[in-house]
């Protein structure tokens, strides 16, 4: 009851913040209306007045909240701000264009998982190995933009922007899809292996049960845990079409929540954000009901853990190699000028100069490389601090948790950077805050995993035997046998966080011109790509290097360990 409280309110809190977003975001929503209908009439109080009295601003927040809720009883959105027409329409023909390129990206997102599987069921161990897991690692829209680049500007294979035929849906397919292929593989391959050794495999093999059978039935088993990594995976598709439609310059409906948030037309925002929630609590939804219909009555209420991840398999002298050249181009790009502009020197090929080359004013690329690290890597690593604090006190609310990750959950990070930018616009700050508004649900659950294990042990039993106060037992014992392992796997989701942060800088949502953070500098670089594509490919470069790094990293604390501590990981499946 506390969860589905909890649940409730966090989704009526994020109702009321779409609604109130023409007075949260602290601009006058009348001069961005005037301006947008026409630029050259002059902003007299009159003319603002007369704007807001059409706007129905002048009757207060409350009235507007409840006018716009009640509109939505009757399936009315309301009229855009800006080109006054209807809404809902709009709406509409963003979601088609959407879901057509989501419903690709799942498909090619599920076959790469079958071409990851399949080697599994054959010969019954893990083979997915680093190659998934870096596959998985690679955001979107930098994937996008290398496929761009490579096929649609080199090559010429592809259109490389527009809505206008199937060839069009290939690329944005592919760059939405094989990250979540990569991950959903990855997932899938590591948990048959263990499945495969259980005792009942062999019952059937003596039995003489065709081998066939008994790999159908290992996915059976399998799939229930996995199926809501699966719905995660598909609401992440909702955040990351966003990036890529505007890669692709796609009318989808991400598309058109960004570009309504950049001109300030909040009612066509507001339409949009709520059709992209909807989305992801309506598919967080249809994986709970999968789960249920694969479990059947029998185990309908039966809590399945995923099986023990496996460690991603890697050389050891893996990280060491990545972790030096990237540490190497950051230190080389620190010690030179980042914010130099230098026209006569503008788009200049890689040289002893500037090693990197230049970008569209002539600034030196390795050094707005350098000096983006701390704007990129350093705000990320404050927001894991944050996601690590919040995500302790939440441990040991675990019904509250609970309720209120259903709703972060179905908000991907850009999405929320996007309200964040309407109602207090773009920004380090702003990015930051909705990157963390999101990132604690996997921490909160896997500490509260451990406080359940860490209080039902033995040794606190005696404890209180004893005579030992609660506030004793919590700060010796409790909280630091769920802090270290919490934080260890904060510190392994810091490149994720950092990757969220550049898709927000990326969609021009985060750091303003002229930072040199990494999502900005590819952003910058797109209308150039064909004439200069070292611009592009040094950030991208740098972010495929930095989730190479979290891969190899991630594989050696995933090395199994004994204790308490190690079981309870394994139980709430860190890491895979």
């Amino acid at each position: 009851m506390r969860a589905a409280a909890t649940r409730s309110a966090g989704l009526l809190a994020v109702l009321a913040a779409v609604g109130l977003l023409p007075w949260l975001s602290g601009r006058d929503p009348a001069l961005t209306v005037l301006r947008a209908r026409s630029a050259e009439q002059e902003p007299t109080r009159e003319a603002l007045d007369a704007v807001r009295r059409d706007l129905g601003l002048d009757a207060g927040p409350l009235a507007l909240l409840g006018r716009w809720a009640a509109g939505l009883g009757r399936g009315d959105l309301g009229a855009s701000w800006v080109s006054g027409t209807e809404v809902l329409p709009s709406v509409l023909a963003g979601l088609r264009v959407s879901l057509a390129l989501m419903g690709a990206a799942l498909a090619v997102a599920l076959l790469l998982t079958v071409v990851l599987v399949v080697p599994v069921l054959v010969r019954g161990r893990a083979s997915a190995g680093a190659g998934a897991a870096m596959l998985a690692a690679v955001p979107e829209f930098l994937l996008a933009t290398a496929g761009l680049l490579v096929c649609g500007v080199w090559l010429g294979w592809l259109p490389t922007s527009g809505w206008a035929g199937p060839e069009h849906l290939v690329l944005p397919a592919v760059a939405l899809g094989v990250p979540a292929g990569g991950l959903l593989g990855r997932l899938v391959a590591d948990a048959l292996p263990a499945v495969l050794d259980e005792r009942w495999v062999e019952l059937w093999r003596g039995a003489g049960v065709s081998r066939a059978r008994i790999r159908a039935a290992a996915l059976q088993r399998v799939l229930p845990p996995l199926v809501p990594q699966f719905g995660m995976v598909a609401v992440g598709l909702t955040g990351g079409a966003v990036a890529v439609e505007t890669v692709f310059a796609v009318p989808g409906i991400g598309r058109t929540a960004l570009g309504a948030a950049k001109s300030q037309d909040l009612p066509l925002l507001q339409g949009a954000v709520l059709a992209l929630l909807l989305l992801g609590l309506l598919t967080g939804a249809a994986a709970a009901l999968v789960r249920r219909r694969l479990l059947g009555p029998a185990l309908r209420d039966a809590s399945l853990a995923l099986p023990a991840p496996r460690p991603v398999r890697t050389h050891p002298a893996v990280p060491g190699v990545l972790a030096a050249v990237l540490l190497t181009a950051i230190g080389w790009g620190l010690s030179r000028d980042p914010y130099t502009v230098r026209t006569a020197a503008r788009l200049a090929p890689p040289s002893w100069a500037h090693p990197l080359g230049t970008d569209g004013l002539g600034r030196d690329v390795l050094a707005r490389l350098g000096h983006g690290a701390a704007a990129t890597v350093g705000t990320a690593a404050a927001v894991c601090l944050l996601s690590l604090a919040v995500s302790l006190a939440l441990g040991f609310l675990p019904a509250v948790a609970a309720g209120a990750a259903d709703i972060a959950n179905a908000l991907p990070p850009v999405i929320v950077g996007i309200l964040v930018a309407a109602a207090a616009g773009p920004g380090t700050g702003g990015a930051a805050l909705a990157v963390a508004l999101v990132s604690w649900p996997p921490l909160a659950a896997h500490a509260a995993a451990l406080v359940q294990e860490v209080r039902a042990s033995a040794y606190l039993t005696a404890q209180r035997a004893i005579g030992a106060p609660p506030w004793w037992i919590l700060t010796r014992h409790v909280l630091p046998s769920v802090a270290a392992p919490v934080a260890r796997h904060a510190l392994l989701r810091l490149p994720g966080i950092a990757l969220a942060l550049a898709s927000l800088g990326f969609l021009g949502l985060g750091a303003r011109p002229p930072a040199p953070e990494w999502g900005l500098l590819l952003d910058e670089s797109r209308a150039y790509v064909e004439r200069a594509p070292w611009a592009a490919l040094a950030p991208a470069v740098a972010l495929a290097l930095l989730a190479g790094l979290a891969v190899s990293g991630a594989s050696y604390a995933q090395r199994p360990r004994t204790g308490t501590k190690a079981r309870t990981r394994r139980m709430s499946g860190v890491g895979a």
